[in-house]
């Protein structure tokens, strides 16, 4: 089982590289940081299996030339597009909106940028299987994160076209949607996060969701009840219950 993995350096995307590798998987790991990818592919049961690429998911360039490295040593069987940032934004300070925009080249834009190189080989092939990380948050807009719930809401929607694009082809979608996971991302939200789970429990429920190539999953599934419940919400009901809740921190308080 060969897998091209994006955000692979922590989070809930160094936790599935673990469950994978444990699973004597060959990896692709993407991440920003050189130094900091190279380290966690150390720690891994077989780090001679895997190809580390250090690159920015938003350089397009750089993101199809690993694809292409990777699939040229083997073909590829699934895609995992799991690079994301949560950022605050407010689109009343003009400073945001270059923030806003990150935040879509990489929640959305690297998505689409990450699974295109494979589409060719996969047809060719008869089949394959990409999966996006998508959010809960994507439900319906919360205070102060108008980037990052907006992002996932595209998410959402943008692999279900690709759901139906790329299926006469043999290739699977899979969306996986979380809740809160205990990571680098979620730290500094200053709030109240519900039926929390750790990186390697998350991890753990993904990767069995994937493998059985469900084409939509929320993890926990408490989470799935919420965000129905926040789908159907008379707007004046919804406003009352965000009132006073805590937002995520901007760039300019994180100093980012």
């Amino acid at each position: 089982m060969r897998i091209f993995l994006t955000g692979a350096s922590s989070g809930i995307g160094a936790a599935m590289a673990r469950q994978f590798d444990a699973m004597g998987a060959e990896l692709g790991l993407v991440g920003r940081n050189a130094q900091k990818l190279e380290d966690f592919a150390a720690t891994l049961n077989s780090p001679e299996r895997h190809r580390t690429y250090a690159l920015d998911v938003a350089d397009r360039k750089a993101l199809f030339a690993a694809a292409r490295d990777f699939d040229g040593a083997a073909p590829t069987d699934i895609v995992i597009a799991n690079a994301g940032i949560s950022i605050g934004v407010k689109t009343e300070f003009e400073e945001d909106l270059d923030v806003m925009e990150r935040v879509y080249r990489t929640n959305v834009f690297a998505m689409a940028a990450t699974f295109h190189p494979f589409i060719e080989p996969m047809r060719q092939r008869g089949g394959g299987h990409f999966v996006g990380t998508a959010s809960v948050a994507g439900i319906r807009g919360l205070p102060g994160s108008e980037a990052y719930c907006s992002s996932k809401a595209a998410t959402i929607s943008y692999l279900e076209s690709l759901r139906n694009d790329v299926r006469k082809y043999g290739i699977k979608v899979t969306t996986i949607s979380p809740g809160f996971v205990r990571t680098p991302l979620t730290a500094k939200n200053p709030y109240k996060m519900p039926f929390i789970l750790e990186a390697d429990e998350f991890a753990r429920r993904a990767v069995r969701a994937i493998l059985a190539q469900v084409s939509y999953r929320t993890i926990p599934w408490q989470m799935g009840l919420v965000a129905k419940l926040l789908r159907v919400l008379p707007n004046s009901v919804f406003d009352a219950v965000m009132s006073g809740r805590g937002e995520k921190p901007r760039a300019k308080e994180l100093g980012v």
